[in-house]
This record gives C-alpha cells, structure tokens and sequence, in this order.
C-alpha cells in the first residue's frame, strides 16, 4: 500500500471526524447504534475463517437508512473496516487505494444479485438487509467526506474485478459473506481463502452515510457523506487480527 496515499487518507479522516458536528447532514449523527466503541478481526485456524466484528454502544444494525424511492441519491449506511489487505488479496487488480470491507444497508437497491440474503427466493429484494461488500476506497474532494469508492471507465481493460462483482463500474465486489447482527455487535465471516490466505493485516472501524449518484459528473458515483465514528480516532488502521 502506497504510504503517500495511507498518509493522506489518515489526513482527510482526521478532518471528517468532525464533519457531522458542522454540516448535520443526517439524522444519524446522534444515534448509539453507530457509535464503536470496539472491533476485532479473529483468526479461527481450525474452521480457516476471519471473523469481522464491530461492537457499538446502541444496537448494531437497528438504525437503517430511509428509502428515497429511487436510485439517484439512494442513501447507504455502512460499519466499515478499513484494512492493509492488497486489492489483489480480494479478486481487483493491484490499483491505489485503500480496500475496506463495508457492511452496509440501503433500502432503494439490491446490489447483490448471486444472493438471496432474505432466503425468499427473491434475489433483488435484499438491499436494505445488512451485506458485505469489498470496496476500494481512494481519497475525493468532490463530496464532504473526502472519499469515494473508486470508479473506472467501462471497457478499461486493465480492471480485474472478482466473478461475484455486482456489475457497475467501480472497484466493488459483493462477496455475499455471512453478515449476523447479535444486540450491540455486527459480525461478517470471511473464508480464508477468500483473502488469498492473508491472516496478518491491520484495520480500523468506521461508521458513514454515503449516496448514490447517477445524475451528475461533478460527484462520484458513490461517496462518502458523513462519518460518524473512528475507533481509533485518528484512523491510523492501529489493530491486528488476534489468531486464536
């Protein structure tokens, strides 16, 4: 990972801390149920799994995003863990950013077109049910968050994206990873092998409001517009996963 771009990411971080206090963007701003107060990253060697957990002051995953009835400017709420992992650990092509795991939940979409998270049968009703996602994040100017999932233009053959990716143009993959909300901590649980047997790696929790854009080329297809929480407060990606 490019220490340039990790400084730099570090940086905007440390000014969004405090970015809901001043712009109020959202009603979020003040709910126990995204605030961390702690996360690990578990090693359980004898099932070969890496299991993701966030653990807030409210209830994990009871505040969800309010539909707006439509994909251009849909909200996403997302429990993010910024990682070292390469994007080259995770199915993309070797590209500069930062890939972060996000569990998220947005009403007006489904982005996970493999799985059925809802186990009904019905494959594009799942959007607001809390999923994963593999992103890569890189730093942006264009929205108050300071960050935004890379984009690449379509037909760019250089774009290695896993077979599992949900089909838009951005460093996104829908992994379809086991997400579980247990009162005050939400859980994802990643195969080993899914991170191409990478078990040493350092992260951080964050908690933000992103949207979809659709309509204008001035912003990015999906930003992030508020954060909320930063375990570690400065986002320095501080933490190791315990092997157990």
């Amino acid at each position: 990972m490019d220490k340039l771009f990790t400084f730099s990411f570090i940086l905007f971080f440390c000014g969004l801390i405090n970015v809901h206090a001043q712009h109020g963007l959202e009603r979020f701003t003040s709910s126990s149920d995204l605030a961390i107060q702690n996360a690990e990253v578990r090693y359980m060697p004898d099932l070969e799994i890496l299991v993701f957990e966030i653990e807030v002051t409210g209830q994990a995953g009871e505040t969800i995003p309010e539909a707006a009835g439509q994909l251009d400017g849909a909200p996403v709420l997302g429990y993010v863990f910024p990682t070292t992992l390469s994007p080259g650990a995770v199915g993309f092509n070797n590209v500069e950013g930062i890939v972060a795991l996000a569990l998220t939940s947005h009403p007006d979409f489904d982005d996970t077109p493999l799985w059925d998270e809802r186990g009904d049968g019905n494959y594009d009703n799942d959007g607001v049910i809390w999923h994963p996602h593999w992103v890569v994040l890189n730093s942006d100017d264009r929205v108050d968050g300071g960050l935004s999932v890379l984009e690449f233009d379509e037909g760019d053959e250089s774009v290695v994206l896993p077979p599992t990716n949900p089909g838009m143009p951005m460093y996104m993959d829908s992994p379809g990873f086991q997400v579980v909300t247990r009162d005050n901590r939400i859980f994802a649980v990643v195969p080993k092998y899914r991170v191409r047997g990478n078990v040493d790696f350092s992260f951080d929790a964050v908690s933000a409001f992103m949207r979809v854009n659709t309509s204008d080329e001035s912003r990015p297809m999906l930003g992030v517009y508020n954060v909320y929480s930063v375990l570690s407060g400065d986002l320095s990606l501080p933490y190791t996963v315990t092997k157990e």
